[in-house]
């Protein structure tokens, strides 16, 4: 687990303002196509709901080829929030799609959870028509969005109803996700938020030793979501005990739940960068 004082953290302040300002990244703007529906066959879906909600935002690079992809799932609780294209992550050399996805009480799980899937596998099988790579489809989101991302990269059923291996994930990077089942799914059963509950909709209920990549980012441990560092770090540590050699676990010192999303997302792209060398190298 890694951490950040203080006195790292006005350091860390300043470093994200020039990785965002400046940092290398190319400064062109992007294209950008919205409220693309994502289930392969919108011609078979009746449900209105799904047909407003089950949408996506892509920005991705101009005259670039072979350019990274990362699949955002905003946060809310499960119960709020809508798609987004995080500004700190426009223009970086990377494409960006912003995913929505049905909300509890309208729907329950694992109909949110379904659509996370949906969407990922719409990136596999469209993103080269973009310019993109999908050898390098990165999985993140804040909050609800973390926990969606890490369940259809752990729990490998969602995505191979479309046939895709979730192995094929080049990283997941959550901010603040749940790692035992979300309070929203628990709200849904009749069970409080503070009883944690470990079932098939959890993600430390499918940890592996062969999944991609994995950067857990929290806030401050005093600071976040009820035990969000906690359980994180306990999937980081139960990741490693089934013998996954990538995963890491950054705690943002003196930042809340919220806040930490700022901070996270120069870690995120570093990570990409990273990982991305070591793909295609």
């Amino acid at each position: 687990m890694h951490s950040f004082n203080q006195t790292g953290r006005c350091f860390f302040l300043m470093l994200t303002f020039v990785l965002l300002c400046r940092g290398g990244y190319s400064q062109q703007a992007g294209q950008r196509q919205n409220n693309i529906f994502y289930y392969p066959d919108s011609t078979k879906v009746s449900d209105a709901y799904i047909q407003s909600q089950c949408r996506l935002d892509i920005y991705f690079p101009k005259n670039v080829k072979d350019f990274a992809t990362i699949v955002w799932f905003h946060g809310g609780g499960i119960t709020g929030g809508a798609k987004e294209i995080p500004r700190e992550l426009m223009d970086k050399g990377v494409a960006v799609i912003g995913v929505g996805y049905r909300l509890s009480p309208k729907a329950k799980a694992p109909a949110y959870i379904e659509d996370a899937a949906a969407a990922v596998a719409w990136a596999f099988n469209h993103i080269e028509g973009f310019g993109g790579n999908k050898k390098l489809i990165f999985v993140s989101g804040h909050s609800a969005g973390g926990y969606l991302g890490t369940m259809i990269t752990l729990d490998k059923s969602y995505l191979a109803k479309y046939n895709i291996d979730a192995n094929k994930i080049a990283g997941l990077i959550p901010f603040s996700g749940q790692a035992i089942s979300h309070f929203t799914i628990r709200k849904e059963q009749g069970i409080r938020d503070t009883q944690p509950i470990i079932d098939k909709y959890a993600p430390l209920y499918h940890v592996r030793g062969d999944a991609p990549p994995m950067l857990l980012i929290t806030g401050d441990r005093e600071m976040e979501l009820l035990g969000r560092y906690e359980e994180n770090a306990y999937l980081n540590r139960m990741m490693k005990l089934n013998g996954h050699k990538s995963t890491r676990l950054f705690e943002l010192q003196g930042f809340d739940h919220g806040g930490m999303a700022l901070p996270a997302f120069p870690l995120l792209l570093k990570e990409v960068n990273s990982l991305k060398m070591v793909i295609l190298n």
